[in-house]
């Protein structure tokens, strides 16, 4: 059984499902006003990880993702640049699954908007309203967080305790507010902000109501699990089960969070200090497998160091798996070892140790090699097989090699020559004409190394 850790109680436990056989997962997804960065990489990853793991156990995996395509990230950058606020969120929703499809991750099963569940969302606030759990001000609707009695729950505070602290964003302020932790369920608008009618006035929603009317709705109450990453476990998922909770309603049985991406100082990345590195940068540059790479051989509750050492690192270790898939492609059919598929399950099974996974397929591909050196074809066959489908469980594609012509060749060796000469701009020339060419392009401090996309 799969044990993982749980953020509301803080021990790792049993994954329980409300069905056997099926499990029902909620992702938060991305807010669509720019391009995706390292740290929403690292979620997606990791949850496709988890459900790719789940389902080569047998079990049938729905998983939701949202897209939130109305905030006010996206009504600020309309504004800056004159545009539809639609305009950019199509847009830069176009470019998140781009990058994603890319990376390998497997599209959700369903991708709700939070523009498509406005009338859910307004029905919801107006029953917190009616049981007198929500109030109306001059600027917007409010949840009265007080009358949530275990508020706090995800954050491991108690409300006193986070007000005494210094609160947060979401927590301070003052205004017409009952209580300094009440947060905006509606948002009236200012002219020329897009809106909704509601009885109370036109606005739109808060970030906090969408997911739990979604996730309510295509999972419905107890599913089995609610993840995102460690900076969202507060405010935003807080509420979102405080909202759940004020309407009696049972809401998500396991909480997973995901570590931070940071910076070479350990810095978590983010926008307001300045340190995201743009995803796509990575995928244009590296073979997108190098990111799950590097994250399998990391714990996925442990903060995660993304620079040009350990991608190098990662994709050397790609090239080490590719070329024992090349070397032992004619030992092709072998069957599993169960032994090491039993220890690779024992690994995933306790919090999902990617680590140790991954260690158990290096370990198998040394075995294998030493096989193929001593002419053991019995031996290879098996392993390979065993490398090949634990690998695969991990969303981990393993390649035998790509015929590349010689003319390809010569370029990446003057791509290499350029960027040797600090030529630049014809390095950036020679791989942008190689990546139109449908070849993937990566460089590293052993050379460059060119395969077909």
């Amino acid at each position: 059984m799969l044990n993982l850790y749980d953020t509301a109680t803080q021990t790792v436990k049993p994954l329980a499902l409300r069905r056997p056989g099926s499990v029902s997962i909620y992702l938060c997804g991305p807010t669509v006003y720019g391009p995706p960065h390292l740290g929403h990489g690292r979620a997606t990853l990791v949850y496709d990880i988890l459900r790719r793991y789940l389902e080569w156990t047998g079990l049938s995996v729905r998983m939701v993702s949202n897209i939130t395509d109305i905030d006010d990230k996206i009504i600020d950058r309309a504004n800056r640049e004159s545009r539809p606020w639609q305009e950019i969120t199509e847009k830069c929703e176009s470019v998140w699954f781009e990058a994603m499809g890319k990376l390998g991750v497997q599209r959700p099963t369903d991708v709700p908007h939070a523009t498509e569940y406005v009338d859910s969302m307004v029905n919801m606030i107006g029953t917190l309203v009616s049981l007198d759990r929500a109030y109306v001000t001059s600027d917007g609707v409010y949840l009265n967080v007080p009358s949530v009695p275990d508020y706090g729950l995800l954050a491991h505070q108690s409300l006193d305790d986070m007000l005494a602290g210094g609160g947060d964003r979401e927590v301070l302020g003052a205004g017409e507010k009952k209580h300094p932790a009440d947060f905006a369920l509606w948002k009236f608008s200012k002219p020329g902000e897009p809106s909704w009618s509601t009885p109370w006035g036109d606005g739109r929603p808060g970030w906090h109501s969408e997911c739990v009317v979604m996730s309510l709705d295509l999972l419905g109450e107890g599913f089995d699990l609610h993840c995102g990453g460690a900076d969202l476990r507060f405010p935003h998922h807080e509420n979102e089960r405080a909202q759940a909770v004020a309407l009696g309603k049972q809401f998500a049985n396991h909480w997973m969070h995901n570590g931070f991406v940071v910076d070479a100082e350990g810095e978590k990345m983010s926008k307001s200090l300045g340190n995201v590195a743009n995803l796509l940068d990575l995928l244009d540059h590296y073979d997108p497998r190098a990111y799950r790479m590097l994250l399998l051989q990391s714990h996925y509750r442990s903060p995660v160091r993304v620079g040009q050492d350990n991608i190098d690192a990662s994709v050397k270790a790609l090239a080490g798996l590719d070329s024992f898939a090349a070397r032992s492609a004619q030992f092709s059919g072998g069957s599993v070892d169960e032994s090491i598929k039993a220890r690779f399950i024992a690994a995933m099974e306790d919090d999902l140790d990617t680590t140790q996974a991954m260690a158990i397929i290096f370990d198998t591909v040394r075995a294998a090699n030493a096989a193929v050196d001593a002419g053991d074809a019995s031996t290879v066959a098996t392993l390979r097989a065993t490398v090949i489908e634990i690998a695969g469980a991990l969303g981990l594609e393993l390649t035998a090699g790509d015929d590349i012509s010689d003319d390809v060749a010569a370029r990446a060796a003057a791509l290499d020559a350029a960027r040797a000469a600090k030529d630049f701009a014809t390095a950036d020339a020679i791989r942008n004409e190689l990546q139109d060419a449908g070849y993937v392009v990566e460089t590293s401090k052993e050379g460059t190394r060119v395969r077909r996309g």
